[in-house]
């Protein structure tokens, strides 16, 4: 393959035959998508191969005047989209990224495992279950813990809600987040606005699981490439100790056995969250991240 990789700036990007390159990708994600880029990075530009047979978006930010690149919310892997890839084609995109983006922290995808030449690549972990079977097959992977927390969500009268008011579930996910981090009021608007896009196209729900007509348990699910990511999640504490994160998962996975279709956790390399995802029977699958410093030497120890 003839390699011309070009730089093109946000307003010189053919989004049409972007979307088109995802489509067709071998590892297209719904993240790599234009309308997912518009709604959740602050700005975007992009690397193209020849007529957009490879694609790679470029997420950045500007502060105190240094350009820098950086994971948007909310968007698990991003890097090289295409067919045929291989390390030397990847090591090749990164190569043009322009020298005014001084710092790198930016996630790939699960096909940009390489090892390069000129970039230092490392592993992150990802879980993802595949549907494609009977429910019943499914249920039997479940392990022990499992099955133990879906009935005693059964013997607390719990119920199972769709497609209830997403603003349920972003509550419910703030209230979590800022015992983790400082989520920006920004950043939830973004979710709003592409949940409503995505919604309306039918590739959207919520599912939440409900004690005496209080949400415990919620999550909204994206459809997408085949996969279903489970993309935003909101847990109560009364929930923890009736298994209800258990039973809505479960519910998910009934109403969806049989279907080629991927469940995927999006994460994580937490130990407690790998093994609740492990635990359905959901298989690892790792995917790529970079990180590179090139701030001035007297920024740099902002950035290690």
């Amino acid at each position: 393959m003839n390699e011309s990789i070009q730089y093109l700036t946000h307003n010189k990007i053919d989004k049409s035959k972007w979307d088109h390159c995802i489509d067709s990708a071998e590892n297209g994600l719904i993240y790599a998508y234009s309308y997912y880029l518009d709604a959740m990075a602050d700005n975007w530009d992009a690397l193209v191969l020849n007529d957009y047979e490879a694609v790679m978006p470029l997420t950045w930010r500007k502060k105190f005047g240094i350009y820098y690149l950086y994971q948007p919310f909310l968007t698990a892997q991003l890097g090289l989209f295409g067919k045929n890839l291989d390390g030397d084609l990847l090591n090749n995109f990164l190569k043009p990224i322009p020298a005014k983006f001084r710092y790198w922290d930016i996630s790939l995808n699960h096909n940009n495992c390489f090892q390069l030449n000129d970039f230092m690549l490392h592993q992150r972990m990802n879980y993802v279950l595949n549907l494609n079977k009977p429910y019943e097959k499914l249920n039997d992977i479940y392990n022990e813990n499992i099955q133990r927390n879906i009935r005693k969500a059964q013997q607390a009268t719990c119920t199972i809600e769709k497609n209830f008011d997403v603003e349920k579930v972003i509550a419910l996910a703030i209230g979590q987040m800022k015992k983790q981090s400082k989520e920006t009021n920004e950043n939830i608007n973004r979710f709003k606005k592409l949940y409503g896009l995505l919604y309306e196209s039918n590739k959207a729900f919520t599912y939440g699981i409900f004690l005496h007509n209080q949400l415990i348990a919620s999550a909204v699910f994206f459809f997408s490439n085949n996969r279903a990511y489970y993309i935003l999640v909101g847990n109560h504490p009364e929930g923890k100790n009736i298994g209800a994160s258990h039973a809505l998962i479960d519910a998910f996975i009934k109403d969806h056995a049989g279907k080629n279709i991927i469940l995927d956790f999006e994460g994580s390399d937490i130990p407690g969250l790998a093994l609740f995802y492990k635990s359905f029977g959901a298989i690892e699958e790792r995917y790529a991240a970079i990180k590179l410093n090139r701030l001035p030497f007297y920024l740099k120890w902002l950035k290690k």
